[in-house]
């Protein structure tokens, strides 16, 4: 019987990307790290009771509304047997919300002062942009949800007039 050859060694495999991959996520750390110190150089203790306000609003308020929402969205839906229509609803519903968050002041009017002196823009016309791209987002997902329900429609069509598979 031949003797058993030791095994070469392998080292554990690093799941990294390529070099351009490495260096863009490098100069995104820089950055982030260059406008934190930027950003807390002028008054750190009101950006970090910033933050915390801002988690706590979140956990505590926006979560559980965002996911009572949801969680009926997914019921009238499972109601009338169409849950997969969910994810129609929900990424139009998600983007909506998060242009809602970002630009809030400017739709609520709080910084209208200070917004037209900054810029010389008037801040009024946020709030009807706002609805209208949100009304752009549903009717894109509405459009979406038709197209596939008319896939969905021909390709059972098609199976129907198959003729059956001989075994």
């Amino acid at each position: 019987m031949l003797p058993r050859l030791p095994r070469p060694l392998r080292l554990p495999r690093v799941p990294v990307g390529s070099p351009l991959q490495l260096l863009l996520l490098a100069c995104s750390f820089a950055l982030a790290a260059y406008a934190g110190v930027r950003l807390l150089a002028d008054d750190w203790l009101g950006v970090a009771l910033w933050f915390v306000g801002v988690a706590l609003l979140h956990d505590l308020v926006l979560l559980p509304l965002y996911a009572v929402a949801d969680r009926a969205a997914v019921r009238g839906l499972g109601t009338i047997r169409r849950r997969e229509w969910v994810p129609y609803l929900r990424v139009p519903a998600a983007l909506s919300g998060l242009l809602l968050l970002v630009w809030f002041p400017l739709i609520s009017g709080r910084v209208e002062r200070r917004y037209r002196f900054g810029t010389g823009l008037s801040a009024d016309v946020f709030l009807a942009r706002w609805l209208l791209i949100t009304a752009v987002l549903f009717g894109g997902a509405a459009l979406l949800l038709v197209l596939r329900l008319r896939q969905l429609r021909r390709l059972r069509r098609a199976a129907k007039h198959r003729p059956p598979a001989v075994h």
